[in-house]
């Protein structure tokens, strides 16, 4: 097949020299598919292309990420950013029939590399979906006390929450504890003396009586939903406040402002309640 075909209607280009039939659907699957039929043995796909690889909800192919093992270094190869480093037979996994890094290696990497807040996110993600523990992170950070990275790696595993479940909470939680704020406790839920349910925000200033959602938007039986929880907190004596996308990425030195003052006012006597798996009321109430 000459290049000029491949130029044509016919056929779409994945990356470096590799192609394929306009009426085939492009999906992430097929461009690593593509992009691994052009890698050299022992090479894995990394970073976020292997957190997708496990099943987690990041773009994969922006770019397509990948190790490949020898004298460290980085560059691009067959459509995919290439980053050479050593790989042990344990960092390497089958993921949607793709080699991939392990999920622990996975995050050692982003821990190492990304910037602070997305290395957490990464972290984040894998602990929530159980394919990672704060166990095994901890162990490898002392396990490897001089690896390139292990400094930053250790602020990741000591931010990081497996009770998170979104990666925008994530990015609201870290903004207020980089910003000098306490650090929130993550998805608790909130209960009255009778054990009715009242709401299980985001984040929870627990003494202050303060709790703090990220609001992605919502439609239909959600935000009604969504609308009768806010109803349940604030009846509790419970304040909300609610961040959106904007807000964290926009202005996150007006959300630390608005979350500092909040925990410095003082809220009126409302009905006790108490935090499932506690067995008190909030300290100063009834």
């Amino acid at each position: 097949m000459t290049r000029g075909q491949l130029r044509g209607a016919g056929y779409r280009r994945l990356g470096a020299g590799l192609y394929h039939w306009a009426g085939l659907m492009q999906s992430p699957q097929l461009i690593l598919a593509a992009v691994a039929s052009r890698l050299p043995s022992g090479a894995a796909f990394s970073g976020l292309t292997a957190t997708w690889l496990h099943g987690l909800d990041v773009a994969p192919c922006d770019p397509v990420e990948v190790i490949i093992p020898g004298p460290l270094g980085s560059g691009r190869r067959a459509g995919a950013s290439v980053r050479r480093a050593a790989l042990a037979a344990e960092d390497i996994v089958l993921r949607r029939g793709l080699p991939t890094t392990s999920a622990l290696r996975t995050v050692v990497d982003l821990g190492g590399r990304d910037p602070l807040t997305e290395a957490v996110v990464g972290a984040d993600l894998f602990l929530h979906a159980g394919l990672v523990t704060i166990a095994d992170l901890r162990l490898h950070v002392a396990e490897h006390p001089k690896a390139k990275g292990i400094a930053r790696l250790r602020r990741v595993v000591d931010l990081a929450e497996p009770k998170a479940e979104s990666a925008m909470e994530t990015r609201l939680r870290i903004l207020l504890v980089l910003t000098g704020l306490p650090r929130p406790e993550v998805q608790v839920s909130i209960r009255d003396d009778d054990g009715r349910f009242l709401g299980r925000p985001d984040l929870l200033y627990r003494l202050q009586r303060l709790a703090i959602e990220y609001d992605g938007g919502n439609h239909g039986d959600r935000l009604v939903d969504d609308n009768r929880r806010q109803n349940g907190l604030v009846g509790a004596g419970f304040r909300l406040l609610r961040f959106t996308a904007a807000d964290v990425y926009g202005t996150p030195n007006a959300v630390a402002t608005q979350v500092r003052q909040a925990l410095g006012a003082k809220s009126a006597p409302r009905p006790r309640y108490r935090h499932s798996g506690t067995n008190g009321r909030i300290p100063g109430r009834g």
